[in-house]
């Protein structure tokens, strides 16, 4: 139970302070492969999930996202998961149709690739064996994949790595006579942190974009 609180403390504060370099990204991925390991050892308490979500992008920079991910980890109890995840995630920039013009000398591309890898926290409202209600919080790193840079509104966003964070609300509907497999469907947000560049200014900016997401556990 120890392990459990002290896990918790450390990727809270993960939240609530961005990561700003390199090695702490990588140290995400180290995390992230410790839980897993932990969980596969975890035996009947082992738990997968694998899941599809889309988000349109709003705000002053705007993406939009499609992508599919799988987290393994740990089921403590009938309330609390937590576990690692990887994922493959198209995004589609929207940007103005003049914006190579100024750009033209830059490689310049309005849609890519991102990987992200997280930790998953999952908190569920009510009996298993029944419909209820899930909270889901998935914190990390994403990987933009590819040296090009990414067109966004009047500008473009640089850079191979970003703080990403992704709380879902939703419903789980047992689809087992044991509750525990079952079909999720639920609200998401994702917030991502990036360098945004615009003729010769820069600065950090974020990505918002809001949508639904469907998972499967078992």
């Amino acid at each position: 139970m120890k392990k459990l609180y002290l896990s918790l403390i450390i990727a809270l504060i993960g939240i609530i302070n961005p990561i700003s370099s390199s090695a702490q990204y990588y140290d995400i991925v180290n995390q992230a492969a410790n839980l897993l390991q932990t969980a596969v050892m975890g035996g009947s308490r082992y738990k997968g999930y694998v899941e599809a979500t889309y988000t349109g992008g709003f705000g002053h920079l705007q993406a939009d996202f499609v992508g599919v991910s799988t987290t393994q980890g740990y089921q403590y109890n009938n309330w609390f998961f937590m576990g690692a995840g990887l994922g493959v995630d198209l995004v589609y920039s929207k940007t103005d149709s003049g914006y190579n013009e100024w750009n033209y000398n830059r490689q310049v591309r309005t849609n890519g690739v991102m990987i992200p890898i997280f930790t998953d926290f999952r908190f569920n409202i009510g009996s298993r064996k029944s419909a209820s209600f899930f909270i889901d919080v998935k914190a990390g790193g994403s990987f933009l994949i590819g040296k090009n840079y990414l067109a966004i509104e009047n500008g473009y966003i640089n850079g191979s790595e970003y703080f990403m964070l992704r709380p879902s609300l939703g419903l789980r509907v047992p689809v087992s006579s044991n509750g525990k497999r079952a079909v999720d469907i639920g609200l998401t947000y994702q917030l991502l942190t990036c360098n945004y560049w615009w003729y010769n200014n820069s600065n950090s900016g974020t990505l918002n974009s809001l949508g639904a997401t469907v998972s499967y556990e078992w």
